[in-house]
C-alpha cells in the first residue's frame, strides 16, 4: 500500500506541475481572475470545494505539526499551491517510513515540526504569486 500511495502522490504532483505550467503558458493567473469565466457559478463552486478540501487537509497537517512556524508555513503552502503542496507533504510522510512499515505511522504520528519543505514551498508560492 505504501508503494501505491507513493506512486499516486508522485502522479498527483507531476500532473499538477504539468497542468499548471501549461495553463500558465496559455493565460496568466491575473488574466483569468479578471475574466468572465471566473464569475461562472460552477467555477466558483469548484473553487469553494477545492479550498474547503485544502483547509480540511491543513487541519490534519496542523495536528501533525506541533510547531507554530511549521503550521503557518504549511498553511501558506497549501492555500497557495493546493494539491501540489498536499502531494509534497504526503510524499515526505510516506518516504519517512520503510515501504514495509505500518501505514498507521504516516497518519497517526506527530512530527517534530520540520520547516525545510514547508519553507521551500512557501517561498516558491510567494515567488510565483509575485511574478504572476
Amino acid at each position: 500500500m505504501i508503494w501505491f500511495l507513493r506512486c499516486l502522490f508522485v502522479v498527483v504532483l507531476g500532473s499538477m506541475l504539468w497542468v499548471t505550467s501549461w495553463a500558465g503558458m496559455q493565460q496568466s493567473l491575473g488574466a483569468f481572475a479578471h475574466s468572465a469565466t471566473m464569475r461562472d457559478p460552477w467555477v466558483i463552486a469548484t473553487l469553494f470545494d477545492a479550498y474547503w478540501a485544502f483547509i480540511a487537509v491543513y487541519v490534519w497537517v496542523a495536528w501533525k505539526e506541533p510547531s507554530l512556524a511549521a503550521r503557518v508555513l504549511w498553511f501558506i503552502s497549501i492555500i497557495a499551491l493546493g494539491n501540489m503542496a498536499i502531494a509534497a507533504y504526503f510524499l515526505r510522510e510516506l518516504f519517512s517510513i520503510p515501504a514495509t512499515g505500518p501505514l498507521a505511522d504516516v497518519f497517526a504520528r506527530r512530527n517534530p515540526g520540520r520547516l525545510v519543505l514547508a519553507g521551500i514551498l512557501t517561498a516558491a508560492s510567494v515567488a510565483i504569486y509575485l511574478l504572476a
